[in-house]
């Protein structure tokens, strides 16, 4: 099933949505360039934090709680125990003896795609044409048929229970009570066999007019597993478990909680199994130097898109001479990487500096001074004599 669509764009019309989108650009330049600087102080403050941490940080029996390390930053390893069980209040989905438990839903759903060519036109106009293709698929959120370019041979139900996470409010390591989400978050997924009194309740809960029954996975809603119907369902459950466990976090009245630095930021660290106290802080500076690349990428890539859309006008006038504006939309392509390849590092550079001013005028000192050392010491350097013929 496929539908097509052609439309077409004046010239005029993409000037002003190029004039619109150049507006957009700014605002976007801006937000990038506040991202970027945000980022490194981000960074600098959680390493501060992070280095407080690992030279206070005292590890201790997980197996008694010691009243002498009050309010310290204590490191503990001990074994799992839930005190409660998690619970799925809407079905009544239990998972014993574990930390958490996980809703997967699905639901077999029509799915839009489309595809588009543009040419241009005489005069600067573009022509776009667009298929639009329909296919059923498994989605674990719905669909909103309603937007179709077809939705009356297309039509989703409105609305499919949610995938959901249920944890313990609290847990035990050793001694010590946690939160069970912070436990929940590290631990093992496997699946969760359902009676046949789960599937009656998540049957009568659901209440589409449709046989349940026990599948590979959980629950299937639907006449054929085999041949699914548009609106039919599968709900599965996992368990979450933690055997063992590594905490480093501020001692409270035996539970463990948040420990805040001289600079106000949080540290409370969780890891699977037995880890000892610096490699779990060294895994938190691996951690914290990942999530700083992977924000500085996003903002290049930002203001890449905002560079081009500033001159996005420029290919569109050229349009009104075949070839011209493809040829400028190519040379503000180059301008704009260009412009991100130069605003980028120095962005970073001032963020940097205005968290680490001291640091960096240090290290720009430094680099005067070498440069100087090394010109006095070209310009003494006896000149090489020539050899005799």
């Amino acid at each position: 099933m496929s539908h097509t669509e052609t439309t077409y764009t004046s010239w005029f019309e993409r000037i002003k949505n190029a004039l619109i989108g150049a507006l957009i650009g700014l605002v976007l330049l801006i937000g990038c360039i506040w991202l970027l600087v945000w980022n490194e102080g981000r960074a600098i403050q959680t390493y501060r934090a992070l280095s407080e941490g690992a030279s206070q940080v005292v590890s201790v029996d997980g197996a008694t709680v010691d009243p002498a390390n009050e309010g310290k930053l204590v490191h503990i390893s001990g074994t799992v125990k839930s005190d409660q069980v998690p619970r799925d209040s809407q079905f009544g989905v239990i998972a014993d003896g574990a930390v958490g438990l996980s809703r997967r839903v699905e639901m077999y759903q029509w799915v839009e795609k489309s595809e588009s060519q543009t040419k241009k036109t005489l005069g600067g106009g573009e022509e776009t044409t667009t298929s639009y293709s329909y296919n059923r698929e498994w989605r674990s959120d719905v669909v909103d048929s309603s937007r179709f370019k077809q939705p009356d041979d297309h039509q989703n139900p409105t609305s499919m229970p949610d995938g959901a996470t249920f944890t313990a409010k609290t847990a035990h390591v050793g001694a010590f009570s946690v939160p069970g989400k912070d436990i929940a978050g590290i631990g093992d997924y496997s699946r969760l066999a359902l009676t046949d009194g789960d599937v009656e309740r998540i049957a009568a809960q659901i209440g589409a007019g449709r046989p349940a029954r026990r599948s590979v996975e959980g629950t299937y809603i639907g006449q054929n597993e085999n041949l699914p119907d548009v609106g039919d369902l599968k709900i599965a459950y996992q368990r979450i478990d933690v055997e063992t466990a590594s905490i480093v976090g501020k001692q409270s009245h035996g539970a463990l909680s948040s420990y805040e630095t001289t600079n106000h930021r949080n540290i409370f660290l969780t890891a699977d199994g037995d880890m000892d106290a610096s490699q779990m802080f060294k895994s938190a500076e691996s951690e914290n130097t990942i999530i700083t690349w992977l924000v500085r990428a996003g903002g290049l890539i930002g203001l890449f898109v905002s560079f081009k859309l500033m001159f996005g006008l420029l290919p569109i006038l050229g349009d009104l001479i075949p070839f011209i504006g493809s040829i400028i939309g190519f040379g503000t392509s180059i301008v704009a990487f260009v412009l991100t390849l130069l605003v980028g590092p120095a962005v970073i550079a001032i963020g940097w500096f205005a968290y680490r001013p001291l640091l960096s005028v240090g290290i720009i000192a430094g680099g005067v001074l070498l440069a100087v050392i090394v010109t006095r010491l070209r310009r003494k350097a006896p000149l090489s004599q020539p050899q005799p013929a």
